[in-house]
Order: structure tokens, then C-alpha cells, then sequence
């Protein structure tokens, strides 16, 4: 069989590994020079099956209205002037229900551990070095209604088998010494040691190496123009290196393009419900490693991870809703700032940080699109918001058993683009799309048509 994937991300390239591994002829295209160069370049570094937690939650849209009016705001609204952000908005309250939160971070943590799972498996078989660490992660809260809050999630994990503990403040100091855990002024957390971290630019980078090495083809520097549609199934895709626009044919595609999934499948009819939420990161050398973090810490407050690497902290988190305004904005940088500052002071070299933003793929309830498009020949695997590296290995590998016709080791019906009513209209044409972006100097995509 021969699978066509777009995009190279680490969903994408998660998914090229596993399909070679089942015997797939994999061949992956991305505009990139590289793999990871867009949203899984420099992302929060945290692998966190305990923490797979919808946005859509019970209180969320009261939340969301006070956050507009704070300094260090986790979350920001800005009108891309399309009905498409509205319907999406419209789509996510609906799901900010005691019921629906229930169902949604359930099967949510169901595919987060299956990933962890397949990732601990993956590193144990080809040893893949990515400055990765399996020491939890720590979700500490300021407020004490927050901590005192956190039972329904708890009894979530208790039906899943995860891991957890809740630290009162000197617990906390006792996992993470370096914390300032007076100065910060933390009520308590939630431990979970099942938890992990790395740089899911470096996993991506050496995986899609290792997948090369074993025959898996990366056309890097293409541009994909459009989806090939003949008798009834999609046959492949037209892309272009800049001389002339070439037919790639295949067996089966997988569109693994994150936030540009959307623009690709609706020429086909298929409404996927994918919106770009924008995130921002700071990494910074570890200047006093006593007082750096030792995994990772989660502040409920703000909604920002500080991430241990080997000689970095990575700082990351918020959400924009803004289409894909991919500018730079400095009061993100100084909300980073302040919260790695707040609880690990002197640990990094704030003067020497990078500042960086991507589009995380983000569904109304969370939970990924993984499985076929309702198009034969067509596979869905996007929408991971901001757990694409926590799910990679875990999406990757189920969507390689279902297009390679085996049996998913978890449940995987509840995944699929069903659920949104989604799926294609088999319309016998090709229309060629337009291009999905275009790079600029930092690496990264903005929209051209």
C-alpha cells in the first residue's frame, strides 16, 4: 500500500513512522525545509496524559470574560472578521457542560495514555534521544477553590488507571525544590508522576530521520496545490517544488496539516471544525540549576507549563483566538516572563531567551479528528490543540492500524469526524486549492488566500 501524508509535523510524522512499520510505502510532504518547523518547533515540551483536559468546561465562558480584562490573561479574543470563528465559538460553548466535559476529557485521556504508552515503547526500541525526562508533571493551583475543585478530574483518572496525588505546599517543595512555593503563594497540586517532558522539535527531527533511514520518503520544499478526487476516491495529491505543479498518487492520503486542515477539505465538502489557536513560548538557558525546575510545573492560574529541558526551561501556554495572526506580541512575552520568574526566580537568563508563537489545531470539545473523512481513500488525522506532542505516537499508530485494516488497541469510534456530522459529499472533481502559506523568515506559515 502506498500513503500519501501531508505535513510533517509530529503528527504527521508520527503517523509516516507507524505506517512504514506496518509495511506502507510512506511518502511525506510538507513546504518546510524540515520536519517540525511550524506549531511542534518550540512548543511546551510537556507529555501529559493526566493533564488531557478540554477547554470547554463547566464556568469556562465566565472565566474566559474575566481573563479579557487581566494583565497576565491566559486567554485572548480578537474577530478574524470570518463566521467560521463564531461558529467554532458557538460549537465550544455548547460543550461546556458538567456531561459533555465528562465524555470529552474521558476519551481524551483514553488516547493521551494509549500515546504515552506507545511513545515509551517507541524510546525503548530505537533509543531516540530527544532530552526527554519521566518525572510528572505538577499542577499547582494559587487559589484554594481551584484546589479544592479538583475532585471531579480526579475521578476521571481513578476510571482510567492514572497515576495521581494531591501535594499540599510543602509536598509541592518536595518534588519541585527550586520552586518558590511562599513567594509564589500556592494552596496546593495535583501530582502526576505518569507524566513526562521533551523537545518535541528534537523527537520530531530524529524520528523523521529514523523513518527516512528506513524508507519512508520526506519531499520537503513542496507545496501542495490540491487533493486528486477521481472515480469516487481520493488518488492522491498535485504538489510543486516551483517547476510545475506533479501528480502524486497513492493508495491513501492523510491530511495532517493542523490548522490548515480545514481550508484543504472543504473543496471535497468536509467540514472539519479545526480553528488556529494561537500559543507563545519563551525558552530560556538555565542559569542556576538549584533552583530550575525538575519536570514540569503547570500554573492553573495562567495556564502556562515551565518545562525542564536539559540546560533550557521552556515556558509555554495561552490562547488567542485571532485566525492566523502569526505577529509576535511583547505582553505575551513579559506574562511568560513573569510566571517562570514568579515561581522559579534566578533559575534562567531571562536576557538571552527566544520568544516564539504557533497554531495549535484546536476542535470545539478537545478531543482530536482521527480516522477516514468519509471520502474513500481519504484519513483525518488533526485537531490536537495543544496536546499534539502529548498524543503524537498514540494518534500516529491507531491511525496506522485502521488504514492498514487491523484492529485499534483502544476504542477509537468516538474519535472520528462522525461526531461533528462532518463528513464528505463524493463529488467526482478535482479542484486544485490554493496555496496553504507562505514561509517568512522565522520559519513560519501565514495564509495566502
Amino acid at each position: 500500500m502506498r500513503v500519501l501524508v501531508l505535513g510533517s509535523g509530529v503528527i504527521g510524522t508520527s503517523t509516516a513512522w507507524y505506517l512504514a512499520q506496518a509495511g506502507a510505502q510512506v511518502i511525506v510532504v510538507d513546504r518546510q525545509p524540515a520536519a517540525a518547523m511550524e506549531t511542534s518547533f518550540a512548543n511546551a515540551g510537556q507529555i501529559s496524559p493526566g493533564y488531557s483536559t478540554p477547554w470547554a468546561a463547566p464556568g469556562m465562558p465566565l472565566k474566559a470574560l474575566k481573563w479579557l480584562f487581566e494583565k497576565h490573561a491566559p486567554f485572548a479574543l480578537r474577530p478574524d472578521g470570518s463566521g467560521f470563528q463564531l461558529q467554532w465559538l458557538f460549537r465550544m460553548l455548547v460543550q461546556c457542560t458538567a456531561e459533555r466535559y465528562a465524555i470529552n476529557k474521558t476519551r481524551m485521556l483514553r488516547l493521551a495514555d494509549y500515546s504515552r504508552r506507545c511513545l515509551d515503547a517507541l524510546r525503548a526500541d530505537i533509543g531516540i534521544d530527544y532530552e526527554g525526562r519521566q518525572q510528572g508533571t505538577t499542577q499547582v493551583f494559587r487559589d484554594a477553590a481551584q484546589f479544592e475543585a479538583i475532585g471531579k478530574d480526579t475521578r476521571v483518572l481513578d476510571d482510567l488507571g492514572i497515576a495521581w496525588e494531591l501535594l499540599d505546599p510543602a509536598g509541592i517543595a518536595r518534588v519541585e525544590p527550586g520552586l518558590d512555593v511562599t513567594g509564589a503563594g500556592l494552596a496546593g497540586a495535583l501530582r502526576l508522576p505518569g507524566d513526562q517532558t521533551g523537545d518535541c522539535h528534537l523527537f520530531t527531527g530524529a524520528l523523521s530521520q529514523r523513518a527516512g533511514a528506513s524508507g519512508v520518503d520526506f519531499r520537503f520544499g513542496h507545496q501542495i496545490r490540491g487533493l486528486i478526487y477521481e472515480g469516487g476516491r481520493i488518488r492522491g495529491a498535485m504538489v510543486d517544488r516551483g517547476a510545475g505543479p506533479e501528480r502524486l498518487e497513492s493508495d491513501a492520503v492523510v491530511v495532517a496539516l493542523g490548522s490548515y486542515s480545514r481550508d484543504w477539505l472543504r473543496p471535497l465538502g468536509i467540514r472539519v471544525p479545526v480553528y488556529p489557536v494561537k500559543g507563545y513560548s519563551l525558552t530560556l538557558p538555565i542559569s542556576d540549576r538549584r533552583r530550575a525546575p525538575v519536570s514540569t510545573v503547570m500554573d492553573e492560574s495562567h495556564k502556562i507549563a515551565v518545562t525542564r529541558f536539559d540546560d533550557r526551561i521552556r515556558v509555554g501556554g495561552m490562547a488567542e483566538l485571532a485566525g492566523f495572526d502569526l505577529r509576535l506580541d511583547a505582553r505575551r512575552r513579559a506574562t511568560l516572563a513573569f510566571v517562570v520568574g514568579n515561581l522559579y526566580p534566578g533559575a534562567a537568563d531571562e536576557a538571552s531567551a527566544s520568544f516564539w508563537t504557533g497554531l495549535r489545531p484546536m476542535t470545539p470539545d478537545g478531543t482530536p479528528i482521527v480516522g477516514d473523512a468519509g471520502v474513500p481513500g481519504l484519513w483525518l488525522n488533526t485537531g490536537h490543540g495543544t496536546l499534539g506532542w502529548t498524543m503524537a505516537c498514540g494518534s500516529g499508530r491507531l491511525l496506522a492500524d485502521l488504514i492498514a485494516g487491523r484492529a485499534p488497541e483502544i476504542q477509537a469510534d468516538d474519535l472520528g469526524l462522525d461526531r461533528y456530522g462532518g463528513r464528505g459529499r463524493r463529488r467526482p472533481w478535482f479542484t486544485p486549492g490554493p496555496q496553504i502559506g507562505s514561509r517568512h523568515p522565522g520559519g513560519l506559515a501565514t495564509p495566502t488566500a
